[in-house]
């Protein structure tokens, strides 16, 4: 997703910063149900709304069951199949996850899951990292039109979409508050 244009009216709001905050503890305890080993899990955040999600998720998971949760960063921009194709090149941020991976689960954070092509570079990415027990995928947004074979594991709200229309997060600001819209073109 590209950054939109800042503007009195993004377009129509899908959630407000409460919305977000119950969208995102809903996953927090959806990962505790689901993962009882929470030592060994791992909230690696794409770059840059999916790294505050996951700091977000993490801090949730802490208030619940007292434990502290590993976040990490993992960037995408040289592991996409597109990287070719674009018309400027992509901007590159350091990858910051705690290794080693192996017998922990990764659980990928990203704001808005799409096409799946994200997804499938930020598993190519936690690879060169070393190999985890497993890899899970939480997205506070999934609009559908998935172009591979991938499926959230955590899912804040699903928000079936036309291809005219963008999804824009906000979150993490320190000047604006948080929130979700969807956008025509």
């Amino acid at each position: 997703m590209k950054n939109e244009k800042q503007s009195s009216s993004p377009g129509v709001p899908i959630m407000d910063a409460d919305g977000i905050r119950r969208a995102l503890q809903r996953i927090a305890h959806e990962i505790i149900e689901r993962d009882p080993q929470l030592a060994q899990i791992v909230l690696a955040g794409i770059p840059s709304r999916g790294v505050e999600i996951a700091k977000r998720i993490a801090e949730f998971i802490r208030g619940i069951e007292k434990i502290d949760i590993d976040t990490g960063i993992i960037d995408v921009a040289m592991h996409r199949d597109d990287v070719g194709t674009r018309p400027e090149l992509p901007v590159v941020r350091a990858s910051k996850l705690p290794v080693p991976l192996e017998e922990r689960t990764v659980i990928i954070v990203d704001d808005v899951l799409y096409t799946g092509r994200t997804a499938r570079a930020a598993m190519d990415a936690i690879n060169s990292f070393g190999r985890p027990a497993r890899i899970q995928l939480a997205a506070l947004i999934d609009r559908g039109h998935r172009e591979l074979p991938i499926r959230a594991d955590y899912v804040g709200k699903n928000l079936p979409t036309a291809a005219n229309e963008k999804v824009r997060v906000r979150i993490g600001s320190s000047n604006e508050p948080d929130g979700v819209w969807l956008i025509k073109e």
